[in-house]
């Protein structure tokens, strides 16, 4: 089993590796930090070396290394995964940031919205032909908040704050799994996205909010609690057998329609293809 999983050197992206490698799954693990990842690539086979033989030899596994603020990095990652691997049987879009400033990327679109959404988006169509089983998208509940408008992603011409933005490109996470969990029915491949809790991690530093989880007993769940969603839709059936769907602690959860409505989603594509440069 071959699991790519982006945004893998810290948080649930890391926790996740290391649970996944103890079950057996061969990993490639996708992230900025170099030696971040050779941490957690370190970890990875400790855990499997710990776990007997089913698990695998204890090798530590591919890293690879892309900025999502660049659709460049994005595509010669792309490349480089297509040369190494003949498949891929999950691929989990996990890498994400909050930002309190607004700034654009090099290719022109607010940092938030190219690396949560667009990034991923144009990832996942890269290897789309490759991948034998599972696409997994890390959205949140915040999504629930958002107001996304195709035609303006970038907030140049509404009020931008970095919640509304944030809430703005984890919308466009659950949009993207119901458009694509769409055009790959009858295919055997399946997509689902999922909220992965309030987790005490290094994500959206310098927010109050963040604050308030690392420093107020009970507030947070550890990266392991908030991998544990991710884990489930790799390996059990549940991440097959409901295409399409936001999942909360393990389960199918109920969502507004601004995060489910298939024309959104299918504008929502458009738009995105437009953005990075894909027919």
């Amino acid at each position: 089993m071959i699991s790519v999983i982006t945004g893998a050197s810290a948080g649930i992206g890391a926790a996740a590796a290391v649970e996944l490698a103890r079950r057996g799954h061969r990993l490639v693990l996708i992230g900025r930090d170099a030696g971040r990842l050779a941490e957690v690539a370190g970890r990875v086979a400790e855990a499997t070396a710990a776990s007997g033989p089913d698990a695998g030899s204890g090798a530590a596994p591919d890293t690879l290394t892309c900025d999502y603020a660049s659709f460049d990095d994005v595509r010669a990652l792309a490349a480089e995964l297509r040369s190494r691997y003949p498949r891929i049987d999950i691929l989990i879009n996990n890498a994400g940031v909050m930002t309190t400033q607004r700034t654009l990327t090099r290719d022109g679109h607010e940092t938030m919205m190219q690396v949560n959404h667009l990034s991923p988006f144009l990832l996942t169509n890269l290897l789309l032909d490759r991948v034998t089983g599972r696409v997994i998208t890390t959205s949140s509940r915040a999504g629930k908040s958002g107001r996304l408008d195709p035609a303006d992603l970038d907030r140049e011409r509404r009020k931008w704050s970095g919640w509304l933005q944030y809430g703005d490109s984890k919308q466009a996470n659950a949009l993207f799994t119901v458009e694509l969990a769409r055009r790959l029915a009858g295919t055997g491949v399946s997509a689902t996205c999922f909220h992965p809790g309030v987790i005490k991690t290094g994500f959206a530093p310098g927010t109050f909010m963040m604050w308030m989880v690392k420093h107020i007993p009970g507030m947070g769940q550890t990266a392991e609690e908030g991998a544990s969603t991710m884990v489930h839709l790799a390996t059990h059936p549940d991440g097959a057998d409901h295409p399409g769907r936001y999942f909360a602690d393990r389960a199918p959860a109920a969502v507004p329609r601004g995060m489910s409505d298939p024309k959104l989603a299918r504008a929502l594509w458009d738009a995105s293809a437009a953005a990075v440069g894909l027919d």
